[in-house]
């Protein structure tokens, strides 16, 4: 989707719109590749260093904008997540930030629940599970920070979604498949390396 000079880039974007918010300063949007033109899904994370624990974390499953915008209002509604405290900037030296660039949600076909686990995979899918009104996300590096397997995935997708953790396996779910490509900071405002 990007080139991983593009995806450094994405993550310098998402920490200087993120710091520009913070600190109720303006933000300047620098020259980007001609690729942040294009309508990509995207999700801004915010975590703490050197836990790792999640401090924010908000983006567009769908490719409704150019990359560019859904890039800085992710960075931008990451600091407000309703989830935490409003990030504070006596916080920004002691976050990282990661950027995942998704591919557009496929649907998964299956006749029987029972077959779904084979067919994501930990790791490389991201899952985005609704019933009804319902409708739950997690990326496709959450499974492996909880060393989650497939219906263990499913399960917790399903109760972002705010559906109890079985209702994959009871029917009238549809289940939406994504890959995502991961760049993030080692350290605050540190070295950005590809994860996935």
């Amino acid at each position: 989707m990007v080139t991983e000079e593009e995806g450094k880039t994405a993550v310098k974007t998402a920490r200087h719109a993120v710091e520009s918010s913070v600190k109720k300063s303006k933000f300047k949007m620098s020259d980007l590749p001609e690729s942040f033109e294009k309508e990509m899904g995207v999700f801004v994370t915010i975590n703490k260093y050197p836990s790792g624990d999640l401090r924010g974390c908000i983006g567009y499953p769908e490719p409704y904008f150019k990359l560019k915008k859904a890039l800085v209002q992710a960075a931008v509604s990451a600091t407000e997540d309703p989830r935490f405290l409003p990030l504070a900037k006596e916080e920004l030296d002691e976050i990282t930030i990661e950027v995942t660039i998704l591919t557009p949600p496929e649907k998964i076909d299956f006749e029987d629940p029972s077959e779904l686990p084979k067919k994501i995979s930990c790791g490389e899918d991201g899952l985005i599970i609704s019933r009804g009104p319902y409708k739950g996300l997690l990326l496709p590096q959450v499974p492996v920070k909880h060393e989650w397997d497939e219906e263990e995935f499913l399960s917790h997708t399903c109760m972002k979604a705010g559906l109890n953790g079985r209702a994959w396996k009871e029917g009238g779910c549809t289940v939406e498949r994504f890959r995502g490509e991961i760049y993030a900071e080692t350290e605050p405002s540190g070295k950005i390396v590809r994860k996935g």
